[in-house]
Order: C-alpha cells, then structure tokens, then sequence
C-alpha cells in the first residue's frame, strides 16, 4: 500500500456525523447512493469550505505532495480544466507569478491569474492556440482529461488512452528541458507502447493513485518527469 500524503492523513483523520440520505419517490436507488455518497465524502466538504470548484483539487494536492512540481514562476498548462480545481491549485502555488493557461470543451468560469480557453483540446487548432498564448517552455503539461465513460472498462481505457497521447504528443512539442508530463488514465495504466516512449523522453515514468480518486474508481496517473528536450 502507497504511503499516505499529508493531506491524506488530515483529511482523512477528521472525524464527521454520516449523513443518511432518506428514500424518496422521486429520485432513483442510484441516485440516492450518488447524493449519499457525496455527502458524506470528506473531500467534497473539505473542497467546499477551502472554496475549490471540485474534490479533484486534492488529488493534484496529493500528487505535488508526492512528486513536489509545483511552485513559484512556474509555467503550467492544464488540459480538460473545468470545472477549475486544478487551476485553482497551480495559480495558488504559483504565488502571483509565472503563467497558467487552461482549455475545456466545457465552459470555465474565470479563475483570477489564469487564461482559460473553451475549446475541445483534440481540435486541429486548438494545440497552436495553446502555444500561441504561452510566453515561453511550459514547465508542467497536466492533463485531467477522460472520456465521457460507456460502462464498458475497455472500451473507456482505450477512450482516454487516446486522450493521454494527444496530451502527451503537446506535451512533447511545448515541455523546457526538465519538464513535468502528467495524465489521467484509466485502470491497465498508460498503453505499453506510450509507456515506452516517455521512458525515452523522459527520466522518470510512474503511476500514482492518489487517496482523492476514490477506491471504486480506476483512474489513476501517469507521472512523467525530467523531460530530456
């Protein structure tokens, strides 16, 4: 078992009341589950009352507090930004420097010292438009991009994998020497192939799962490190 981080540990060492949902006529057994399960999720209360758009802003906690990429004056590219989390955390650590641009197929709303473009990543000209904004070497290419999910595990592995290498093609053309390269891939991990070429690019590949993907969950990330230009 990976060793927990340290807001794992305080997150998950604070003690709250468990909420029951009752049943009502007018919501579904799953939906029922869903709300309850939300409710008694100690990163969504925690995500709310330090004002993150979404729980998702504690697994890019954790991965800096495993991997320690995230700092002053960075560079920071944020693929599939909505609803803002992630941002949210690279603009924060940044400390009112370097530079933070996302993009979304889905509408973001503004995140003061950040540019956030609504467009579909996998576009033809969406890549140039990213390019066209950074003012230099992108420091960190993250990418909390997946698939709309079909229920069908292999089928939604193979959706986001598809997802990971056009990240990851960017990644390559945009990362300064020494750079950052990290992706959300489903359960099997990054494609053997793809996995083979950022061993080449890179000095460092592994896969993390942080204690805010939940247990039922089968994503996970890639993290890539030390990019060789």
């Amino acid at each position: 078992m990976a060793k927990m981080t340290k807001s794992a540990k305080l997150i998950r060492g604070r003690k709250a009341l468990t909420v029951k949902v009752k049943t009502s006529k007018y919501r579904k057994t799953s939906s029922n589950r869903w709300l309850e399960r939300q409710l008694n999720d100690p990163y969504v209360s925690e995500s709310k009352r330090l004002g993150y758009r979404s729980r998702a802003a504690f697994k890019l906690i954790q991965l800096d507090e495993k991997y320690h990429f995230l700092g002053k004056g960075k560079t920071i590219v944020d693929l599939g930004c909505a609803p803002g989390g992630w941002t949210q955390i690279a603009v924060e650590r940044n400390k009112g420097t370097g530079q933070v641009i996302g993009i979304d197929i889905l509408e973001t709303t503004p995140v003061e010292g950040a540019t956030l473009i609504c467009q579909d990543f996998t576009s033809n000209d969406a890549p140039d438009k990213l390019k066209a904004l950074l003012n230099g070497p992108a420091d960190i290419v993250m990418s909390d991009m997946a698939a709309n999910t079909t229920g069908h595990q292999q089928t939604d592995h193979l959706r986001t994998i598809a997802l990971v290498e056009a990240a990851y093609e960017f990644a390559k053309e945009v990362l300064a020497e020494g750079g950052i390269f990290i992706a959300k891939v489903f359960q099997g991990g990054a494609e053997g192939e793809l996995l083979a070429d950022m061993k080449r690019h890179f000095s460092s590949v592994s896969h993390f799962k942080p204690d805010a993907s939940r247990q039922t969950s089968p994503e996970t990330y890639v993290v890539a490190r030390g990019f060789k230009g």
